[in-house]
């Protein structure tokens, strides 16, 4: 099973340990080395350990005066043995950052001497300067070193023109640095011992052997089809976005038609044609985030009906909520709190059919705590069916199917509900194999006052809203919302998909 480029490296293990020594024993590239220390490490044979050491580079100043030459190499050889006006080093190719560390680092060690010669400066040598004429200087040595350098392992002279060069510019970098070393297991000592074979190995069958059958005379390599192997990750769909487009998938088979409306929604579709109080308390449970924007352009017609329904009921037979309806408010614009803006919108569009199914898969807005099962922004599928005759327990057989179809759910519950725009109203809960009893969406009959203004006349309409987000909490095995719009790679290529 050994790879032939596991047999060139197993041979070196005993005397070589990194990755960097065994590349130059074997003469085999860095990235095959790296894998044959891997296969061997899945087969049991090595154990591969990374340490953390303090090196030193090269910076990009310490490559280019590496070539060069230092500053200080360049200052000597200009000043010679004469002394030299220092107007004179200026023009000669030093840059100001240069000349002063020049004159710094030389001064601190007693290599030249500035004089002063009236308005001018003057620089010369001393014998000490003299003496590194014809010889290196501690910073030029450490720079012709063989790069990285583990810390450890500088020596004390060393180290000083280290400590210098380091409070200079880009010269040199010391960082922490992984090294992976490669320790032999028993397993891999007792192959060494008994001899990693030569032969001729074949790893695959061509063409070529079968037409001349020349694969008979030789070895082939035999694969291990339980070791690990890189995982390759294809592009899919992520799971909720898949997920989605499933449950659409599901409502048009079942004879719905989708319905949309805009994420930005006037207060009048998303509040106010649903029979929702402009100054009542049940619009405090529907928080909202406003947007600044122009008002929006509504329907005068639409406007009117909807206004006596809330102030007198209109032509509904209600008598309303008994309030003065604000005509400049219901044109104020929001983020859509509630998919139902959609069916309202629905219930006023010249496309209505009746009977009709319609369904909608929206993105909706509100401010509350996040958690395992909350969150600001999330997604509502909810609908309409319209039809002479409908009653209460149609609606109960379709929340139902709705549980079953959709979540999976085997235990259900209907629990009677509140909301403004329907009555009777009712919450669907289904229980969830972890968290318990959860609340899937709510659902009603539209109350007249919600569908004679934007019908024009009274017809059965059963509403429902599925909270989507928590059906594929169930369907994709989650506990966690915010899993649904996670952006975790790791996640997203292990998610489950349906």
């Amino acid at each position: 099973t050994l790879h032939p480029l596991e047999k060139k490296v197993l041979p070196v293990l005993d005397k070589f340990k990194t990755v960097p020594q065994i590349v130059s024993a074997t003469g085999l590239k860095e990235v095959e080395v790296t894998r044959a220390v891997q296969w061997l490490q899945n087969k049991q044979l090595i154990k591969l350990d990374t340490e953390l050491k303090e090196v030193v580079n090269l910076d990009k100043n310490g490559e280019k005066y590496l070539s060069e030459k230092l500053p200080e190499r360049r200052f000597i050889e200009k000043v010679g043995e004469k002394e030299i006006p220092l107007s004179r080093l200026e023009k000669n190719g030093f840059s100001n950052d240069e000349l002063n560390t020049c004159l710094g680092t030389l001064r601190k060690k007693a290599m030249i001497i500035i004089t002063k010669n009236g308005k001018e400066l003057r620089v010369k040598l001393t014998d000490q300067g003299k003496k590194f004429m014809s010889r290196e200087l501690p910073e030029e040595s450490f720079l012709h070193k063989a790069f990285p350098l583990e810390i450890k392992d500088i020596s004390p002279e060393d180290l000083f023109a280290l400590n210098n060069l380091k409070k200079r510019r880009n010269i040199v970098r010391v960082e922490l640095q992984k090294i992976k070393k490669v320790d032999l297991l028993p397993a891999g000592k007792q192959l060494m011992e008994a001899g990693v074979s030569d032969e001729a190995v074949i790893d695959s069958l061509t063409p070529q052997m079968l037409r001349t059958g020349s694969w008979r005379d030789k070895s082939f390599r035999r694969y291990d089809v339980k070791i690990n192997v890189p995982r390759i990750y294809c592009g899919k769909k992520q799971n909720y976005r898949r997920f989605l487009d499933t449950v659409r998938e599901k409502f048009v088979e079942m004879g719905f038609t989708e319905m949309k409306g805009p994420l930005v929604e006037s207060e009048f579709w998303d509040m106010d044609a649903l029979f929702m109080p402009q100054f009542h308390s049940a619009r405090a449970i529907h928080d909202a985030y406003y947007v600044e924007a122009k008002p929006a352009r509504i329907d005068e017609k639409i406007v009117k009906r909807v206004k006596a329904a809330h102030e007198s009921g209109g032509s509904t037979g209600s008598r309303g909520w008994q309030y003065e309806f604000d005509v400049k408010r219901t044109q104020n614009l929001l983020l859509r709190t509630q998919g139902t803006a959609c069916s309202a919108r629905m219930l006023a569009s010249e496309g209505l059919k009746i009977p009709g199914k319609y369904f909608g898969i929206a993105r909706c807005f509100r401010p509350d705590v996040v958690d395992a099962t909350h969150a600001v922004d999330f997604y509502q599928t909810e609908g309409i069916v319209i039809e002479e005759g409908l009653n209460i327990r149609h609606l109960f057989s379709l929340l139902r199917m709705f549980a079953k179809e959709f979540a999976g759910a085997e235990e259900i519950r209907l629990v009677p509900g509140y909301f403004p725009f329907t009555e009777p109203s009712v919450e669907l809960f289904a229980k969830h194999p972890e968290m318990g009893w959860i609340e899937l969406g709510g659902a009603g009959i539209f109350r007249p006052e919600v569908v004679v203004p934007l019908l024009g006349r009274d017809i059965p309409v059963l509403a429902w809203g599925i909270g989507i987000d928590r059906i594929a909490m169930f369907k994709l095995g989650i506990s966690d919302i915010r899993q649904l719009f996670s952006h975790d790679l790791d996640y997203l290529r292990n998610a489950k998909v349906i």
